[in-house]
């Protein structure tokens, strides 16, 4: 499906053959089938749209432009998807997944932030900071994909996540990482 886009480009939406070979990667840890999703920096919500026509329970997108998060809704009523997702127009930085009530902490959150958010990984840097607070948001075992500039290299373990896998398209990468109750 084709989906809506705003007429600027502050967005930069993942390329479809490398959303395709993400989601034959993260077949390998039975995901998205069953899982709760959280898009963080949505955008029109690739990601997130995508893991619920691959069986994801639901999705939560978290887009901080209420622009594009008007567009993200858009896109989730052209698929149909609106039982299934939650749009929270907020600073991911800030929220991270923010948990919705009644629901389990989520199995899989997609991390795309603008790149330049992510030239410093440090330990006090935002993304570190957005990492801390997922912990509280995903289930044990659960998946973090985060999508970087190609040359960004998080550290092996990374505020109670493990990196269990890197991959590496064009000028971006995108690295899964696990959360372990033994890496808190």
């Amino acid at each position: 499906m084709k989906l809506f886009s705003p007429e600027t480009d502050l967005s930069r939406p993942i390329l479809d053959r490398v959303k395709q070979s993400l989601f034959d990667c993260l077949q390998k840890y039975n995901a998205p089938a069953g899982k709760l999703v959280a898009d963080l920096f949505s955008g029109v919500g690739s990601l997130g749209l995508e893991s619920i026509s691959r069986g994801a329970e639901s999705a939560a997108f978290v887009e901080r432009d209420p622009k594009t998060a008007a567009i993200l809704k858009q896109n989730i009523a052209k698929a149909g998807f609106y039982n299934q997702s939650k749009v929270l127009i907020a600073d991911a930085f800030k929220t991270g997944a923010a948990l919705v009530p009644g629901k389990p902490k989520y199995d899989l959150v997609f991390v795309d932030p603008p790149y330049i958010r992510t030239n410093d990984v440090g330990a006090d840097s935002d993304l570190a900071g957005l990492m801390k607070i997922l912990v509280d948001q995903t289930a044990d075992n659960a998946l973090v994909i985060v999508r970087t500039y190609k040359d960004i290299e998080l550290p092996d373990i990374y505020a109670g996540f493990k990196i269990i896998d890197r991959r590496q398209w064009g000028s971006m990468a995108v690295t899964f990482l696990m959360r372990s109750k033994n890496e808190q």
